[in-house]
């Protein structure tokens, strides 16, 4: 059956269009804790601007995802950098961390899309212009620097090493900015929201002393969640068993926080839970799904590949991308098969997105669901339509060409589980208000 789609429903849908001692580690191996994740239009993000509507957050959000496609191109990935080519003021999403001892707070993007966590340190020869004062290593009792030799510097691809032997980080980024520094080791802690901070000792970081490009000045650096080995996710490693996972609120819902969960508090379970594969593919940063196919009312339209490949991990999925993107001829059959089974009246939108309609008479949209392997993702009418405007809505999707992402729009309200030691996501239809 058919589902409504009405402006309260439109309107909280909003997205995400968006992108841890003693205190104790051991705490968090035997319960798990969260943190949260702020949307960087939530009136708690330094990058919040009170005088932007919900249809300016929408309709900025989706040039925001077709320049973050740049990360995943398989011609960016370089053997000489630490990480894929990303474009580093695309991610929606940002968490408070703390680093040192005594502790220093920074505000950084949190990124299933990359790896390495790093900020601005002191002293800096050539630094973007950051509001919040740079983290001074020289403060920290924690802080040490790796040598040339260390294992951590001879695993970490891109390094080089300065005159005095010390490891040196280098991480490009696809619109020409850049971050150089030391690779170092210092206590990361992570503001519960379930009960005491929790202390990670001797995490490696990058402390940037050389950076530049196009980063906001309210942020400080970025959180590597990716599947990377130095990612914060590898690096708790046992600590939270491979699990973590997000419920991720509509942007509607501003006074809120969505919440990431590691650990035990982790477990995707119960009545509605469908769970995939991942599949490991190069690089190892990204989450790799396998589309088989999407399904409009009884219309099932199989998926033919990306160039991720045709068949197993041929879709990533992304918490920092807003839309979902597909192939141009593949979601070219798919916003046919949609406009069939609508009517309304169809006008034109911003840029980007190509199906909109007239949205002052409410509409029926069909049934969308998305066919992963062993998992079954039926989306709601918040998941594939959104107001652009008071009069228009416009269809989620969009098509880039030969890339497959999914969005973090078709993720909202899914408690989405990741255990990267089963190798699976998991999804279950949630009001993450309540989660």
């Amino acid at each position: 059956m058919a589902a409504i789609v009405n402006h309260t429903s439109l309107f909280s849908l909003v997205f995400a269009i968006l992108g841890l001692s003693s205190i104790c580690l051991i705490e968090a191996q035997k319960g798990g804790f969260s943190v949260e994740l702020i949307h960087r239009d939530s009136p708690k993000s330094p990058l919040y601007n009170p005088f932007e509507t919900t249809f300016n957050r929408v309709t900025n959000a989706v040039p925001r995802s077709f320049n973050r496609v740049h990360r995943f191109k398989p011609t960016s990935v370089s053997t000489k950098v630490a990480e894929a080519d990303i474009i580093v003021d695309s991610g929606e999403y940002l968490m408070n961390i703390s680093i040192g001892t005594p502790a220093f707070d920074i505000v950084a993007i949190a990124d299933t899309g990359s790896d390495l966590i790093w900020t601005q340190c002191m002293p800096c020869s050539q630094c973007f212009k950051q509001d919040a004062p740079l983290f001074d290593p020289s403060e920290s009792s924690t802080y040490k620097t790796y040598s040339c030799n260390a294992s951590q510097c001879e695993n970490l691809e891109g390094n080089s090493c300065s005159s005095n032997n010390s490891c040196q980080y280098s991480v490009s980024y696809g619109d020409n900015s850049f971050s150089i520094g030391d690779l170092a080791a210092d206590t990361l802690t992570l503001p519960s929201t379930t009960g005491r901070p929790v202390a990670v000792p001797n995490t490696v970081i990058g402390c940037g002393h050389n950076n530049d490009g196009t980063f906001d000045e309210k942020t400080s650096g970025i959180i590597g969640l990716g599947g990377g080995d130095v990612s914060l996710i590898s690096q708790l490693g046992t600590s939270i068993a491979g699990k973590f996972s997000y419920c991720l609120l509509p942007i509607s819902q501003t006074g809120e926080s969505s919440k990431m969960n590691f650990g035990s508090n982790a477990i995707v379970s119960g009545n509605g839970v469908v769970s995939t594969p991942l599949t490991k593919q190069f690089p190892p940063t990204f989450y790799f799904l396998t589309l088989e196919a999407v399904s409009v009312g009884s219309n099932r339209i199989n998926f033919t590949g990306s160039s991720f490949g045709t068949d197993e991990g041929n879709i990533i999925i992304d918490s920092g991308t807003t839309l979902t993107l597909l192939p141009q001829d593949f979601y070219s059959e798919l916003e046919s098969t949609v406009s069939s089974q609508i009517n309304a009246t169809r006008v034109d939108g911003p840029e980007g997105l190509s199906l909109c309609y007239d949205a002052q008479t409410d509409f029926a949209v069909p049934n969308i669901t998305i066919h992963f392997t062993d998992a079954d993702v039926r989306l709601q009418p918040l998941n594939t339509f959104v107001l652009v405007s008071d009069t228009v809505a416009c269809f989620t999707f969009s098509s880039v060409p030969d890339f497959a992402i999914y969005g973090n729009l078709a993720q909202m309200n899914f408690l989405v589980g990741y255990d990267t030691d089963k190798q699976t996501v998991s999804f279950k239809p949630t009001d993450c208000s309540k989660n």
